[in-house]
């Protein structure tokens, strides 16, 4: 469904210049944007995508994967067309590859009503904006939040943080979690970046792969960032991060401490940080599978850089995918797959020594 865009404004020559993202698309009449979907008709932006679901799915809140968030519910997950990168290792290439004017992916529309009525209906606890980008659709995010909100729905955001500050307010209000890759740490040496802000040595710069640069094809991790603290500073959301671990490209331990010292110092020592295996996948089909020593090695980064909670992903029965208590030791939420086997949280609290144990709702 067409649906007039939020966040652009009209320039010469019925062009219109997009400010939804850091792209900033300056976008010509009968075009799209980057992303896919935003496609400038006769001097207005139109969301290309509005209510147009192309996957939906009841979903354990795990497989976001949110594990300090309603552990054991359900989110109803849905997802549409296109993204506003381009990363050549994408498990939903299918759909985040695609443009809203190729014809090639079967949707459907689903207007938010419809949406908020669906995920009660499959006695889901919430709604989770993911599969592609929810940023790219901003403006039907908005319309389901805010009526999931009004129904007694959590709402998430699976995203790759690549949104601008006034996109990230409008939805704000009516968003509970937001769960954020931080893909790598690159800085490219900027001129407008100061000193202080996201500490890379030029050695290493030099050195590494810039991953968002090199494999999502962006400029710079540092909206991302931003995007990140004002998340959970300015809206109180609930922040989960996550990082695949790609050999060859942000495996370097001086990287992984870089992302890990920068998540204490900023979002908390209590926020959760998933470190994914890397599987080989469309154009990074050549490089290795993440060894789970290297995962081992990260998890180690992170509990070093001062983070309480810090997870092993896409290893089935690993032991660092269950929950402990960071006082005690304590095995606290147990997981098998995607589902939790025992939950020993009482309170807020764990059950052997007390400790608070930071973790948003209750048990399923």
């Amino acid at each position: 469904m067409k649906h007039e865009a939020l966040f652009y404004n009209s320039e010469d020559d019925k062009k219109v210049s997009c400010y939804l993202c850091p792209h900033r698309c300056v976008i010509a009449d009968g075009k799209l944007g980057y992303c896919g979907v935003r496609k400038n008709i006769d001097g207005k932006l139109y969301s290309m995508i509005y209510g147009r679901i192309s996957s939906a799915c009841a979903d354990a809140i795990e497989k976001k994967p949110l594990y300090h968030f309603h552990p054991g519910s359900y989110t109803f997950s849905i997802g549409s067309l296109g993204c506003n990168m381009r990363c050549k290792h994408c498990q939903n290439w299918q759909i985040a590859h695609s443009r809203a004017d190729n014809g090639d992916r079967d949707t459907s529309y689903i207007s938010p009503e419809e949406l908020v009525n669906l995920s009660l209906e499959n006695k889901c606890s919430g709604i989770s904006w993911t599969y592609n980008e929810p940023t790219i659709w901003i403006e039907y995010a908005i319309d389901g939040a805010r009526l999931a909100k009004e129904n007694g729905q959590y709402t998430v955001f699976v995203t790759n943080g690549y949104i601008e500050p006034e996109a990230l307010d409008a939805i704000g209000p009516y968003l509970d979690a937001y769960r954020v890759d931080i893909k790598g740490f690159d800085n490219y040496r900027e001129d407008d970046v100061p000193e202080t802000d996201i500490k890379v040595s030029e050695e290493l710069q030099d050195s590494r792969h810039c991953f968002y640069r090199d494999v999502a094809n962006v400029k710079s991790v540092r909206p991302i960032l931003d995007a990140a603290i004002r998340a959970k500073s300015k809206w109180d959301m609930h922040v989960e991060i996550i990082t695949n671990v790609v050999p060859g490209y942000n495996d370097d331990n001086e990287e992984l401490h870089e992302i890990a010292g920068w998540i204490v110092q900023n979002l908390g020592d209590e926020t959760p940080w998933h470190i994914s295996r890397f599987q080989p996948y469309l154009d990074l089909s050549h490089v290795p599978s993440t060894p789970i020593s290297t995962l081992e090695t990260a998890r180690k980064i992170g509990v070093e850089e001062g983070l309480k909670y810090v997870y092993t992903g896409n290893v089935p029965g690993h032991k660092w995918e269950n929950t402990y208590c960071h006082s005690c030791g304590e095995m606290l939420i147990e997981r098998v797959g995607f589902g939790v086997k025992t939950f020993e949280i009482k309170d807020g609290m764990c059950t052997k020594c007390g400790t608070s144990i930071p973790i948003v709702g209750g048990f399923g």
